[in-house]
């Protein structure tokens, strides 16, 4: 059968029949699974802040319609979520080790259903690696190109710093995810909720580094210069980020797929021949 796909370039597959799924897995390059949270981030944005970014960036992913065909999958709403959140109203948490098992059957499910490319579309930075473990794990039992992309990522400090100047805008809930939010929910943001609330300084050293603390000052589930957001920023960065997403997955629907995995990786000799002279 013939499938029809939408201009988006994205089917839902929740608006397949069962009969046609095969013929859909097909015609199609990869499938589409937006990872979020909910999570407080301050009384100026949503509690589905990172489900916004996450699905939004999704549909981003075959905006076009001229490139690769996607199948998108509902949403993973709940993750895990960090300590400096947990307390706050509205936040869902999950523990790491069961949203790692969850996003493993997820993953699986999908690459089993004859979609073996999956772009993982993340809303969340805690899902980087309990996203990356699930993926890792399912890349070991089932042949698998699995893609994650955090949106945030899209876009690079340097030109953060173009948009918004010197002052730190990258934070939780600060100016550049309430930016992004604005890109596709501006209705659903409260810019006057809030004053600004600057943000805890970086360690004066140019090296990367993971710092986690119980709880940051100063910090109220959120911190930022939110007086640098509005509207026309927002939709740059969704057209800066959306256009770099569709990049990335282009080139990876265009690489050869991998091998299938094994469960013997070593070879039956593993001391190198040598040729006697």
């Amino acid at each position: 059968m013939t499938v029809s796909w939408p201009e988006s370039g994205l089917l839902p597959i929740g608006r397949v029949p069962g009969g046609e799924l095969a013929a859909v897995a097909a015609a199609a390059d990869f499938a589409v699974l937006p990872v979020g949270a909910v999570e407080w981030h301050g009384p100026h944005l949503p509690l589905g802040t990172d489900l916004i970014l996450a699905e939004g960036f999704a549909a981003e992913s075959g905006a076009t319609g001229e490139g690769p065909r996607g199948v998108l999958f509902p949403a993973v709403p709940y993750a895990a979520c960090p300590g400096q959140t947990r307390p706050w109203p509205g936040t869902v948490a999950i523990r790491p080790e069961i949203a790692v098992g969850y996003l493993a059957d997820v993953i699986e499910g999908i690459v089993a259903a004859s979609f073996p490319r999956l772009l993982i579309v993340n809303g969340h930075d805690a899902n980087m690696s309990t996203a990356r473990a699930a993926m890792e794990w399912v890349s070991g039992r089932r042949q698998a190109s699995l893609l994650l992309v955090n949106w945030f990522q899209l876009v690079t400090p340097a030109e953060t710093t173009q948009l918004y100047g010197e002052l730190p805008a990258r934070g939780h809930g600060g100016a550049y995810e309430t930016s992004g939010v604005l890109g596709f929910d501006p209705d659903a943001v409260r810019l006057d909720a809030v004053e600004d609330l600057p943000p805890k300084p970086k360690l004066p050293v140019p090296h990367p580094y993971v710092l986690v603390e119980s709880r940051p000052d100063p910090w109220q589930g959120w911190s930022g210069h939110i007086s640098l957001a509005d509207v026309e920023t927002g939709e740059r960065v969704r057209h800066i980020a959306g256009a770099r997403l569709r990049e990335i997955v282009a080139a990876w629907v265009a690489a050869p797929p991998p091998a299938p995995p094994t469960a013997d990786p070593l070879p039956t000799d593993p001391t190198p021949s040598r040729k006697e002279g």
